[in-house]
């Protein structure tokens, strides 16, 4: 059976938390998949080669300011540099720009607006509006895999963030092989995959809280199937 390592720091007390175990579950039942998964702290890793070892995937959680960021961004780099499936959501998805940012397109000191706001280089900075315990409306580029997982139709998807993406860093990042996809009503960048890979994505909304409502995910039913079919 193939497993998953969910990294970050739970608490039951956010409802993302709460959300992804029967958002894996009800992905697991809708594609015939066997899974299981694990929880790591992100103070847990201090060598991802060795802790994330026998892992199939890596799902970056939300929840962020993590006890331990380097922790959280060894586990993106291990599933990056070995080409295991990824997702990142919400604070998954900032700190995958910023990992890449800082080994990829070698913004050294790339960081993040919220646990270092005096940072020379953040890549991931205050939103204009705040989206904690909104929901709005997607679109995906054409030929992207997120535009695939979706059927070319717009999502309408659930937030609980108040920071994104560093427009100025984009060209950046866009050089080092990062490719934005998903979109809000306002062309806001709301979700990144990662060029040439089978299955990186990162998206600032939220997909496992349509398990709250006991509602089956696209995106994580493709993640799910990404992970079967690593090798």
């Amino acid at each position: 059976m193939s497993k998953l390592a969910l990294v970050g720091d739970y608490n039951p007390q956010v409802p993302a938390h709460r959300a992804i175990p029967t958002a894996l579950g009800l992905a697991c039942v809708a594609t015939g998949v066997k899974l299981d998964w694990e929880w790591i702290g992100t103070e847990k890793i201090t060598d991802a080669a060795r802790d994330l070892a026998g892992y199939a995937g890596v799902w970056v959680v939300p929840a962020s300011p993590y006890k331990n960021m380097a922790g959280a961004l060894a586990a993106i780099r291990y599933a990056r540099e070995n080409r295991l499936p990824f997702l990142g959501t919400c604070g998954g998805f900032q700190h995958s720009l910023i990992e890449c940012a800082r080994n990829v397109a070698r913004i050294s000191d790339a960081d993040h607006g919220e646990s270092n706001p005096v940072g020379s280089n953040l890549i991931v900075t205050p939103l204009a509006c705040s989206l904690v315990g909104l929901a709005g409306d997607i679109t995906f580029t054409p030929g992207s895999l997120l535009h695939q997982i979706f059927q070319g139709q717009p999502a309408r998807e659930e937030y609980h963030c108040k920071y994104g993406v560093n427009p100025a860093y984009r060209p950046q990042l866009e050089s080092a092989g990062l490719r934005f996809t998903g979109f809000d009503t306002n062309g806001e960048i709301r979700a990144v995959e990662l060029a040439e890979y089978p299955f990186f994505i990162g998206t600032l909304f939220q997909p496992e809280r349509s398990a709250l409502r006991g509602r089956h995910h696209p995106l994580i039913q493709a993640f799910v199937r990404a992970i079967l079919r690593y090798k």
